[in-house]
């Protein structure tokens, strides 16, 4: 239904008052009718006075020919030439941004896989070669099997309390004109950023280098610390990359309830909430623990999901 209103203003009309029945002055001429029986009428003008009048106007949808369903499914192209130009001034302009965002995505889509496949492939062939090598003489090297594989569980691990303490310590301090890329609306599908990934790549690529080529159990420790070193870096990049910042999809991992927490965690490290902590990312919830920040997690968590369901 619909209502409108409208008002009116009308003066008061004259008013025809009707006396009393009034006894007739002594007259000598005769009457036809006794003036006891015959009424007064006094014509008063009354007082000029404004009265406004309110209507109330109702419509019933039914009968007025258009429902709310068919206005919803009026397209475009059915609207007044007036919203044409309009629409032909936003419309190139939202579709070139979301095809421009679809390019970004992709174009970092296709650096990630290449890059996890190429590493993690690369990574498994000299495990397997390297092991295969130190057992041609019949021995197996167990202590440096041992050291290699533990080192390289442990370098993935100190890799966190490092990327923590650099975050803090370097990037945001003395290297944060590289690192302000990051904390600011991306334009493209790499940022300045982005350096620190290739940075950290060089002494793991030299660490399985040197463990590749030689035999003994320095060698082995070092070829773990580069293989720790890569797979924390595989890591974050799906994570920090991909779920936190959605730079490409990342299938399933969306839907491990720590990694959803992690990223609830370092969105609250962009909001500068409290002072940029956490700097670090898998241990990102700790840290926001340890200075009173698990409502505002929460927080982040239900509203990132909430995000993600509408997406």
């Amino acid at each position: 239904m619909a209502a409108g209103l409208s008002t009116a203003l009308t003066p008061k009309p004259f008013r025809f008052i009707q006396s009393s029945y009034l006894l007739p002055k002594h007259t000598s001429s005769p009457t036809l009718f006794p003036l006891n029986l015959c009424p007064r009428w006094t014509i008063l003008r009354a007082r000029p006075r404004l009265c406004v009048a309110v209507c109330v106007i109702m419509e019933d949808k039914k009968q007025s020919g258009t429902s709310s369903s068919t206005q919803v499914e009026i397209s475009p192209e059915n609207l007044p030439d007036t919203n044409n130009a309009v629409d032909s001034q936003i419309s190139p302009r939202v579709a070139e941004k979301l095809a421009r965002k679809r390019s970004e995505r992709f174009t970092y889509l296709v650096a990630a896989v290449m890059s996890s496949f190429g590493i993690t492939s690369m990574a498994v062939m000299a495990v397997y070669y390297r092991f295969y090598w130190q057992m041609e003489g019949g021995e197996v090297p167990l202590s440096e099997m041992f050291g290699t594989f533990a080192l390289s569980v442990g370098a993935a691990v100190g890799m966190e309390f490092w990327a923590r303490w650099a975050h803090k310590a370097l990037w945001h301090a003395s290297l944060w004109n590289m690192h302000e890329s990051h904390h600011r609306p991306r334009e493209g599908p790499f940022e300045l950023n982005d350096v620190f990934a290739i940075v950290n790549a060089v002494p793991a690529i030299a660490l399985l280098s040197y463990g590749f080529f030689h035999k003994g159990l320095v060698p082995g420790l070092c070829f773990g610390g580069g293989l720790g070193i890569t797979v924390f870096g595989m890591a974050y990049m799906f994570v920090h990359d991909g779920l936190v910042h959605k730079r490409f999809p990342v299938g399933p991992i969306a839907n491990v309830p720590y990694f959803r927490k992690v990223a609830a965690a370092h969105s609250l490290h962009h909001s500068d909430k409290f002072e940029g902590v956490p700097y670090g990312l898998f241990l990102g919830p700790k840290e926001l623990e340890e200075v009173g920040g698990l409502e505002e997690l929460e927080k982040e968590i239900n509203r990132r999901a909430k995000s993600y369901k509408n997406s």
